[in-house]
């Protein structure tokens, strides 16, 4: 009687690549949505640093609406890559005790005048991967600061 011997590697033959189907999809999607978040909040805190950038400049003496807008756009441009019309900036101001109402103009705002700036970015310009999820959502970046 001749024994043959079986090679137990054989009766599994396939089994990994079968497993690797199964998992490599949801493994890449996590990845995905980790990169993807993360970008998120990278872009969020450099929307953020923007409309602080544009409330500094805002607080000057002498500094008009115009100027911060260029400011914040630039900024927008260099740091994330957005478009400059893709960007919109609003500026408030709000009077201080006892000062008239400047209408959101800079260059006629006083001093302890509240200056806001309010940077908003749609999330289908900065992200990675277009999701439905997100469309229509908005990036705000928010800075007050009184006028000197």
């Amino acid at each position: 009687m001749i024994r043959t011997r079986r090679n137990k590697g054989n009766c599994r033959r396939g089994a990994s690549v079968v497993e690797m189907a199964l998992v490599l999809p949801v493994f890449m999607m996590i990845v995905m949505g980790i990169i993807e978040f993360g970008r998120g909040m990278m872009v969020g805190q450099l929307v953020t640093n923007s409309a602080r950038h544009g409330a500094r400049l805002a607080a000057v003496d002498g500094s008009t609406n115009n100027d911060v807008e260029d400011a914040v756009e630039q900024f927008l441009i260099d740091s994330v890559g957005v478009a400059p019309g893709d960007a919109t900036i609003t500026i408030e101001v709000e009077p201080g005790a006892g000062n008239p109402d400047p209408l959101d103009n800079l260059s006629v705002a006083l001093p302890k005048d509240l200056v806001t700036v309010i940077v908003d970015v749609p999330y289908d310009k900065v992200g990675y991967v277009a999701g439905e999820w997100l469309a229509g959502k908005n990036l705000r970046g928010r800075c007050t600061m009184r006028h000197e």
